[in-house]
């Protein structure tokens, strides 16, 4: 299974070990996209950068799509999604769009492509 990740929060303000998460993840500006493995090391990453990014699991279909983008999945850019994000500063949990969202990554990266 492989999650996507995307980058929803800017750097400014953030610790130095938050930006240098975000940049092994691949995700070195806002709007930009990166599939990764479900593996321990990059949940503990993910939790990291929990208030700069949403994720969640990526079906095959859309994967396919973003992959004629991009072959390496690091730093896919995307557009604004159509509608806008609900909050930036709120989990997913508390009606906003940060951090872990499950299946409904799906339909943020539809917006967005």
């Amino acid at each position: 299974m492989s999650y996507a990740v995307v980058r929803i929060r800017s750097s400014i303000g953030a610790r130095g070990e938050v930006v240098d998460t975000l940049n092994m993840l691949g995700l070195k500006k806002v709007n930009s996209l990166a599939v990764i493995d479900e593996t321990g090391s990059y949940k503990g990453m993910l939790q990291k950068v929990k208030e700069h990014v949403t994720w969640g699991e990526i079906d095959k279909k859309l994967l396919r799509e973003v992959k004629k983008r991009d072959e390496k999945l690091k730093n896919i850019g995307l557009h604004p999604p159509r509608g806008g994000f609900k909050s930036v500063k709120r989990s997913y949990a508390n009606g906003g769009d940060l951090g872990y969202r499950g299946e409904k990554i799906n339909e943020l990266i539809g917006r967005m492509l």
